[in-house]
């Protein structure tokens, strides 16, 4: 049986947000939010209305070899208004959580542009960028850092579907294996070189082997690890257990760093729900939970 072709993906959601008035568009996804070890790390390409279609071949960096990823940067680049890469450490991951961290790395990237978007076009179902008033920014020494303030679309399966979230997820994807096959040659025996630290049973095995390294998300679900209370005081094993048991970003938070015990009591507060604000020429985004109703939990390996 013949395989049906995968159409390449388009300006197509951009083109409707900008022919109703929509001004510059930052689109952005993420890499590495499953892998066990290693930084997140959040591609950002800016584009105007008057953008011509993308470079022939930008895909999902998923579907594309790493030789075919790295001849598309030069392409993207040239292509785009600007673009950039941002990341947050697995330290940070293990400080802040998994969620938070997406938003720092997506920060970072941001802050890098030379001109700020009108809006954001974000791969998947969660809007992890809008910033809520009243949250605690985690103590970062960064405060020209772009804070998410305009409009937010989120859109799942959009690196198949978007040209312009393609391209940030293959700016993103070559940044984050250099950053890897770097690492590879500190911490030889986990095979990241292979495995861009997923789950791969090499790596598996030599987490049972040798446990965890300095660059291990150490907060979560290691094989060779035993239990998550002995991560620095302040440090997110207690962010990652909270997150399990349904809270999320609290005022609070700061409060159950230091007592552990009251995240059991804390356990069903809940975040009040935040509207979503509406994009240019009557496109909505969807509800800061994403299009699928209650976000999937995130940051625990399995």
């Amino acid at each position: 049986m013949a395989t049906t072709a995968r159409k390449a993906p388009t300006l197509r959601y951009e083109r409707e947000a900008w022919r109703s008035g929509a001004g510059l568009l930052a689109a952005v996804d993420e890499v590495g939010r499953g892998a066990l070890a290693g930084p997140v790390s959040v591609g950002v390409v800016l584009l105007s209305a008057d953008t011509k279609p993308a470079p022939l071949g930008v895909a999902d960096s998923k579907l594309l070899t790493p030789q075919a990823r790295e001849r598309l940067v030069p392409r993207i680049r040239r292509w785009a208004l600007d673009c950039a890469v941002g990341h947050a450490s697995a330290a940070e991951i293990d400080r802040i959580g998994i969620i938070a961290a997406l938003r720092l790395a997506a920060e970072r990237a941001v802050s890098q542009l030379s001109v700020k978007p009108d809006w954001v076009l974000l791969d998947g179902n969660h809007d992890y960028l809008t910033v809520r008033d009243g949250l605690f920014d985690w103590g970062f020494e960064e405060p020209d850092r772009w804070r998410c303030r305009v409009p937010v679309r989120t859109l799942i399966k959009g690196d198949l579907k978007c040209s312009s979230i393609a391209a940030a997820s293959v700016l993103a994807k070559t940044e984050r294996d250099r950053i890897l096959i770097s690492l590879a040659e500190q911490y030889p025996q986990y095979g990241f070189e292979e495995n861009k630290a997923y789950s791969s049973p090499q790596h598996l095995a030599a987490l049972l082997e040798h446990g965890p390294s300095q660059v291990h998300r150490c907060s979560w679900n290691l094989p060779g690890r035993d239990g998550w209370w002995d991560l620095p005081s302040g440090w997110s094993g207690l962010i990652e257990r909270a997150r399990l048991n349904q809270l999320r970003e609290l005022e609070q938070l700061p409060e159950l760093l230091e007592l552990p015990e009251a995240a059991v009591a804390a356990r069903d507060l809940a975040e009040p729900a935040v509207a979503a604000p509406d994009l240019p020429g009557g496109l909505t985004a969807p509800d800061a939970m994403g299009e699928n109703g209650q976000m999937m939990p995130a940051g625990i390996a399995r």
